[in-house]
């Protein structure tokens, strides 16, 4: 079965606190659409990829094409990505808001952290927080349209927050301000998802 473009759980002006319309419309339609087009060419191109989940792919991306790489980690990432955000922000909770504090210090500590892992991120890429196999948050990134769910990933864990840091995220309204969108994003942050993926990793 080929891989499909998701469908926005908000309209493309839900998020115009951090992010415009017409850059939402962009990067679902357009860049999303193509890494799913590109990634249903390489499963063609390669029999033994096919019936095989997009997690079970990135697990083995090493072994892959570079076109199976950079389209299933795209489609893969910015899924994520829109279920990561929402009209209605608010602040952590639960024993994610307790997991985050002690780790981090602070809510506003761990924001400073995430950003600076975003705005330091040479060229195209994303910043992330993810629980690591010991069971420990940590902020990281990777380049390009890898993540830390990849075999060739330096930090390896289970994402629970993930910010597209390419430029077709913020440009129409940020131009090179990249310190300025990842502060901004932080008001469209749908930390209900972030807390309910923590519940799911640590169990």
């Amino acid at each position: 079965m080929a891989f499909t473009l998701p469908e926005l759980p908000y309209d493309y002006d839900a998020l115009e606190a951090a992010i415009d319309a017409q850059t939402m419309q962009l990067h679902h339609g357009k860049h999303h659409q193509a890494y799913v087009d590109k990634l249903n060419e390489g499963v063609r191109e390669d029999p033994s990829l096919e019936g095989k989940g997009l997690e079970e792919i990135l697990a083995t991306i090493s072994s892959q094409p570079a076109k199976v790489r950079n389209n299933g980690g795209g489609h893969w990432n910015h899924s994520f990505f829109w279920e990561t955000m929402t009209r209605d922000s608010g602040n952590p909770t639960g024993r994610f808001a307790v997991a985050l504090e002690e780790e981090f210090g602070s809510l506003d500590e761990f924001k400073e952290k995430f950003n600076a892992a975003g705005v330091n991120q040479f060229g195209s890429g994303w910043a992330w927080l993810l629980l690591d196999p010991s069971g420990k948050l940590v902020v990281t990134s990777t380049p390009n349209q890898d993540n830390p769910l990849m075999d060739i990933a330096s930090v390896k864990g289970t994402p629970l927050l993930g910010n597209d840091v390419w430029e077709h995220a913020y440009y129409l309204s940020y131009n090179n301000r990249r310190a300025d969108y990842l502060k901004s994003w932080w008001d469209v942050v749908n930390w209900e998802k972030v807390a309910e993926r923590y519940e799911r990793a640590s169990g």
